[in-house]
């Protein structure tokens, strides 16, 4: 049987399965726009948030000790994974969050008054706003779960891309002794080693990873006992200290109690900044795969230098076709997570005075792009990375016919004999190593070593002699 609440705007009837209250109610009324729920990561965070007070106002004798107790069994269930399905506010909601706030409470408030053996609806003895959100404010809880929810997060993120610079560096090393055919302004250019590549790929993804980690500092200060407008009204002095301590037992997150709760009420930099991190990666994660692509173009008309395991069929209408999907998967991963932070970059400027109100959708787009972030990097590494493998005679065909190798020659006839050298050797098809011993341009040994193609992969001149009189 359905039952009727009341609050401040009036009554309405509630579903009698439903563990959340009419503030709720009203909340999936006026917001049917995406059918999309809190993930998750912002569920447990807010749920930390309310646990971890309910014992910190124990400790203070503040709340009675068996509502206290009720709260905390109650939120662990949910954090156990019971009542999952009572999150229902849409992502896109009342600005600070209050909706999904409410949710909370009235969720932990119900099930805590079933555990006192008191039925729904009736906020009695436990009440949402009395003692499941006392000493909170949603100004003070959803910057904070933002932050606790982007934190748990990121691991798994910087596992993924642990793992994938690993793959890359151990491709660096099996790759080391081919020597290939460099290309910038997709033009050819001088020699590199396939092996250079990829290290140079795994040292990217680690440094990216590096930065995370850094960005990552910038949250680990709470605000929580900011209450509303960040002053902390309503809270106890010794509040905030001891509300960090519960969320460091209950998360097992390192964190601080942050130095000034006004300005990270009134600031989403961090968060913004943690999200240009993001992005940054995201920006040479893209380029990587595009390179991966570009480097298995063929297996007749492109480059054809790379062979990526073939993991499904490419076409439905030609037969034999395989496709780059696994790197064809990261690129469009990849635009996803820049429109995030796009939207988390506009919503951080949106504050206003005390208060920034666009955090739900901050919230939902930070975790959200680490989540699917981390699951297309974990993928890109195990499903493409791992199992790439080098068409070595694909590598040298190139090389040998490149121009680009009269580049070798300049220190010894100089820059214009080589710029005309390489234009002969494009009309007449020829080689650079043919057109030169053709016209006998150096003596046999010296060209040997000027064309030493490993020297031309590392810091030095080839031949070890300049022009004459050049130093």
């Amino acid at each position: 049987m359905p039952r009727t609440e009341k609050d401040p705007l009036g009554e309405k009837v509630v579903p009698d399965s439903a563990l959340y209250g009419i503030q709720t109610l009203r909340a999936v009324e006026n917001f049917p726009i995406s059918g999309l729920r809190p993930l998750p990561a912002f569920v447990d965070a807010v749920i930390w948030i309310k646990r971890s007070a309910a014992l910190v106002h124990k400790k203070t004798g503040r709340l009675a000790a068996h509502l206290a107790d009720a709260i905390v069994k109650a939120a662990d269930e949910i954090l156990g994974g019971q009542h999952r399905d009572q999150f229902v506010v849409d992502v896109y909601q009342a600005g600070a969050g209050t909706s999904h706030n409410m949710n909370c409470n009235e969720v932990l408030a119900n099930r805590a008054n079933e555990l006192l053996g008191t039925a729904r609806g009736t906020y009695s003895p436990v009440h949402p706003n009395d003692h499941v959100n006392m000493a909170q404010s949603t100004n003070d809880v959803i910057p904070t779960a933002m932050r606790l929810a982007t934190l748990c997060t990121l691991p798994k993120l910087l596992d993924a891309m642990q793992g994938l610079a690993e793959s890359f560096l151990a491709k660096g090393r099996a790759f080391d002794h081919i020597i290939k055919s460099g290309r910038t302004h997709l033009q050819d250019a001088t020699p590199i080693r396939l092996g250079q590549e990829f290290m140079a790929y795994g040292r990217t993804i680690a440094r990216h990873k590096a930065k995370l980690g850094e960005a990552a500092e910038w949250l680990r200060p709470m605000n929580i006992g900011g209450t509303a407008v960040g002053t902390g009204i309503n809270a106890e002095v010794e509040y905030p200290g001891l509300m960090v301590t519960e969320l460091k037992a209950v998360s097992g997150l390192d964190l601080k109690e942050a130095p000034d709760r006004v300005q990270l009420m009134q600031s989403m930099g961090d968060i913004a900044t943690f999200s240009g991190a993001v992005r940054a990666f995201t920006l040479d994660l893209n380029k990587i795969a595009n390179d991966i692509r570009l480097l298995a173009s063929g297996p007749r008309t492109g480059l054809a230098e790379l062979f990526l395991p073939a993991v499904q069929p490419g076409s439905s209408i030609m037969p034999g076709k395989v496709n780059p999907s696994i790197a064809e998967m990261v690129n469009q991963v990849c635009y996803q997570v820049l429109g995030l932070d796009t939207t988390v970059a506009l919503a951080a400027e949106a504050g206003q005075l005390e208060l920034n109100v666009m955090m739900p959708v901050i919230t939902h787009n930070i975790v959200f792009a680490m989540i699917i972030l981390a699951n297309a990097v974990q993928t890109f590494d195990e499903r493409c990375v791992r199992g790439i493998e080098a068409d070595e005679q694909q590598c040298a065909y190139w090389l040998e016919r490149s121009p680009a190798l009269v580049t070798a020659l300049a220190p010894k006839i100089g820059y214009a004999e080589s710029a005309k050298l390489a234009k002969e050797a494009i009309a007449t098809g020829l080689t650079v190593k043919q057109l030169v011993e053709q016209k006998k341009v150096l003596p046999a040994k010296e060209l040997d070593e000027v064309l030493n193609l490993r020297a031309m992969t590392e810091l030095g001149v080839p031949g070890g002699k300049s022009l004459p009189g050049a130093g």
